[in-house]
């Protein structure tokens, strides 16, 4: 299946969440980043990067996963140490990315995409570690089992109908030869 369209997942998106959340989807040039509203812009906004289907999935999972409090602060508050983190970073990286990685595995199945479990890390050599591949694919489960958090769950369910996909189910989601 050829990759869904960006410009369909951002009317998805601004449909669901311009009004409701003062929050826009964004294709951005460089690299992802999600900035509140200010003066010269009236919305949030989530941006993704080079146009990246599967960049705009990440960041609206990180989006997802932030409480009202970090969607008032740039990038949700959050550090980030770009490529070449140690070890011991890369582990706090993996521990932090376990929900919006589920998250964004879930989004991804839903429009019909290959997830790719991301370490973002490079030019370290330090892959996606198989307890983080397990973490996040327990959290799916967790997520399929107990109910998406309510933001997530309206563009599942709006992605599902759009992408003509089937209803999710846990079979759907394996570590199988990722």
């Amino acid at each position: 299946m050829s990759e869904p369209c960006c410009d369909q997942l951002i009317a998805l998106f601004n449909t669901l969440f311009k009004e409701r959340y003062n929050t826009i989807l964004v294709k951005g040039e460089d690299e992802p980043i999600y900035l509140p509203a200010d003066e010269e812009h009236p919305h949030h906004r989530v941006i993704f990067a080079h146009g990246f289907f599967a960049s705009a999935l990440h960041e609206i999972a990180h989006w997802c996963v932030a409480g009202a409090e970090r969607r008032k602060l740039e990038d949700f508050g959050y550090w980030y140490k770009p490529d070449g983190r140690t070890a011991d970073e890369q582990a706090l990286f993996e521990r932090v990315e376990v929900a919006p990685q589920a998250l964004e595995w879930i989004m991804a199945q839903a429009s019909g995409l290959k997830f790719n479990f991301s370490a973002d890390n490079l030019s370290a050599g330090i892959g996606a570690s198989d307890s983080f591949k397990q973490n996040v694919h327990a959290k799916v489960q967790s997520y399929l089992a107990n109910g998406l958090p309510e933001r997530h769950g309206m563009l599942v369910s709006a992605m599902l109908a759009h992408f003509n996909q089937p209803p999710l189910h846990p079979d759907q989601f394996s570590l199988a030869g990722r």
